[in-house]
């Protein structure tokens, strides 16, 4: 497994850089220097090293635009990049980063198709750097509880899974304010979010998948299905317009739901940052050029011959999944409702409390003869149900403890993950089945 430590740059400044810079510039100050940010948003970067020296008392690290980032790896030098740019970039800052002899962390998916999958594969086979892919389900506890039970033979040997996730009209609705509502920016949901989902399941079953069928619409949002409702729209985006006061799928960037997102850190991250880059990021979620799904239903095969049943909403009335894995000795059912969050930068302490509203969790072990029996699932701190916390001391960590899980992912892990979604995508464009192997050849 490869250690990642030292020194970092950052790529890539938007909301979910806050996680990697709140972990280098506290818990693991002691063990991992920032050395430096590149974006081409300035403001933000700005912003960013605002929060280094207000909340942590270091010093502002150097800024560079997107076309300086060799520049930056050639003067800062660090150990380690860190992607965190839009899905459909990250290739471009890896291969890179590579290239110039820099080990990487990219935010989830590690990309958006295969081409770029396999670009990032032939640059780790070419320079011999390492690659973390930062699944944070992974680590939450009740995750990793699954993985336990399935790898102990709890159930079996796994032969089916359903996998049913919703997403709110909170949470859901703001893959479709920014810019993961273009497709060719995020990939889509079934590659964006869905990622995580995949991920896990291929992590419990062992396997990787062999053939897929999906299908999937716009059906909720968009400017079309807002008027085969009856429902018109005069603003394209919320902030500004008084009309959209009332409306309940409104979020505002300098004013709003506290509990959901930080007002502040908003109107300092995207809506003071717009001068630089033109960049809006609360677009009307009934507006126009909206080019991904959101229904989808997801059929795999795997090479191991499991069967997945796999469904994504993202405009329910509440938020969370249900789980089943069933094996030659049983059954495993899984059951989360969590509150809603929006990524603005917010500190770990305020992610983890929005999604700890209304949180409830059951695990249930169903004996192929006997029983059910409810298991109790430990309780994390942080956001993600604690995943974000034991991620971070995994890699920041100098010493971190023992893994017999191996949440670690590698490269292959998130080639593997998003191989679903973009054969998923290949399926809805083309209405047929797909086999796997024709967009991206991985390794058993």
């Amino acid at each position: 497994m490869c250690r990642m430590q030292k020194s970092y740059a950052i790529v890539g400044t938007g909301g979910r850089a806050a996680m990697f810079i709140d972990a280098i510039g506290g818990a693991y100050r002691d063990s991992a220097q920032l050395v430096g940010f590149c974006d081409p948003n300035s403001t933000r970067m700005a912003y960013y090293n605002g929060r280094l020296q207000d909340e942590f008392g270091l010093d502002p690290v150097p800024t560079y635009g997107t076309e300086s980032f060799d520049q930056m790896i050639k003067q800062q030098r660090p150990s380690t990049v860190i992607v965190c740019t839009i899905d459909a970039t990250h290739h471009q800052y890896i291969v890179r980063a590579m290239d110039l002899g820099c080990d990487v962390i990219t935010e989830k998916p590690m990309t958006t198709d295969g081409l770029k999958a396999q670009m990032i594969i032939d640059a780790i086979n070419r320079t011999g750097r390492c690659l973390r892919v930062t699944f944070n389900y992974r680590y939450m506890p009740l995750i990793s509880k699954v993985r336990h039970l399935v790898q102990s033979g709890t159930i079996g040997t796994p032969l089916a899974v359903d996998f049913s996730w919703v997403l709110d009209t909170q949470h859901g609705a703001d893959y479709f304010r920014r810019w993961h509502r273009e497709k060719d920016k995020s990939g889509g949901l079934l590659v964006h979010k869905a990622t995580h989902h995949f991920d896990a399941i291929n992590w419990w079953i062992g396997a990787k998948p062999s053939t897929v069928f999906a299908m999937g619409e716009l059906k909720f949002y968009g400017m079309e299905n807002a008027r085969a409702r009856g429902e018109s729209y005069s603003y394209d985006r919320y902030t500004g317009h008084s009309e959209a006061e009332g409306d309940p799928f409104a979020l505002f960037l300098d004013h709003g739901k506290e509990q959901l997102y930080s007002t502040s850190k908003m109107k300092a991250l995207y809506l003071d940052a717009e001068k630089d880059d033109g960049y809006v990021r609360d677009r009307n979620v009934f507006g126009e050029n909206i080019t991904i799904e959101d229904t989808m239903t997801v059929m795999v095969r795997y090479r191991n011959g499991v069967l997945l049943n796999y469904s994504l909403l993202a405009y329910c009335p509440w938020e969370g999944y249900r789980i089943a894995i069933t094996g030659t000795r049983g059954r495993i059912e899984v059951y989360d409702k969590h509150g809603s969050h929006i990524i603005a930068g917010q500190s770990d302490r305020e992610l983890a409390a929005a999604m700890e509203k209304g949180h409830q969790q059951t695990l249930t072990v169903f004996p192929m003869f006997g029983e059910p029996v409810e298991m109790d699932v430990p309780k994390g701190e942080g956001a993600h149900g604690g995943g974000d916390s034991v991620l971070l001391k995994d890699i920041f960590s100098t010493n971190p403890p023992p893994d017999p899980l191996q949440r670690a992912a590698t490269h292959i892990d998130g080639a593997a993950s998003i191989l679903i979604g973009i054969s998923a995508n290949e399926s809805i464009r083309t209405g047929h089945p797909v086999q796997c192997d024709s967009l991206l050849k991985l390794p058993d």
